[in-house]
């Protein structure tokens, strides 16, 4: 096990539960995981220790919000998506921690920055405008970002956060549509983490024991998230992404 007192302990016990909040409720909360778990850990092996965490998160927001996905968004996703691991993955080889920091704090911060703009020049599009030529290049540009993102950081929710806003997709949709996409993505990023070393059998230990407190976390989210309204919601998601985004940057 990894050399943490009972406060840092403590720390990633908390952070295990937004995810699983974040998973339920509102999703891009867990950039705030990412921080508490880099900050708790060492940084780059953090990022392997908290992936098993969002899976585990991952699951329970499939069970919830399973019937709400829209499929053709997630399809028109994956290949861009794939594509952005690999860059990722490339980019984990060589870059230091100070770096990946940098880079995926600035690519949050933009990302919400031109969600506020695009929603303030005009209304959200419906769903159905995705399949139209304009919208299948913003999904394979935020799919390649959220691919990458989510490989050197396991940031991608902010960025898929932004595109679904994006696209006008309602709470439901919204939350069915980001749990059947971080399911698939995050299961298919263990192997390239076990190759770089960032899953073991060390830090497999210490998510046995995290893992236990994701659990009331996404009942906690799925108890709150019909209570908050649409506007809300999307100021929440918008808000966590900029906060994480911040953290990055000057941590």
């Amino acid at each position: 096990m990894y050399s943490i007192t009972l406060w840092e302990f403590a720390a990633l016990a908390a952070a295990a539960v937004l995810v699983g909040f974040s998973k339920t409720a509102v999703s891009g909360a867990n950039t705030v995981s990412l921080a508490i778990f880099a900050a708790v850990l060492p940084a780059r092996e953090s990022t392997g220790i908290l992936l098993p965490v969002l899976i585990a998160g991952d699951v329970l927001a499939v069970l919830t919000y399973r019937r709400h996905a829209h499929w053709p968004t997630l399809w028109r996703l994956f290949p861009a998506v794939a594509a952005g691991v690999v860059l990722g993955t490339l980019f984990m080889v060589w870059a230091d921690d100070a770096m990946v920091r940098t880079s995926i704090g600035a690519i949050l911060v933009l990302m919400a920055a031109v969600t506020v703009w695009r929603r303030r020049r005009e209304d959200a599009p419906d769903v159905e405008e995705t399949g139209s030529r304009a919208g299948r290049a913003k999904a394979r540009s935020y799919g390649v970002l959220g691919g990458f993102t989510t490989m050197v950081a396991n940031a991608g929710g902010p960025v898929m956060s932004m595109y679904l806003l994006s696209a006008g997709f309602r709470k439901l949709g919204f939350l069915g549509t980001s749990a059947w996409f971080f399911l698939i993505v995050n299961s298919a990023k263990v192997p390239f983490s076990m190759g770089l070393g960032l899953i073991n059998g060390r830090s497999l230990l210490l998510d046995a024991a995290l893992v236990l407190f994701v659990v009331p976390g996404a009942f906690l989210g799925k108890a709150c998230v019909h209570r908050i309204n649409q506007r809300l919601f999307e100021r929440l998601v918008i808000a966590a992404t900029v906060v994480g985004g911040v953290q990055l940057l000057l941590r």
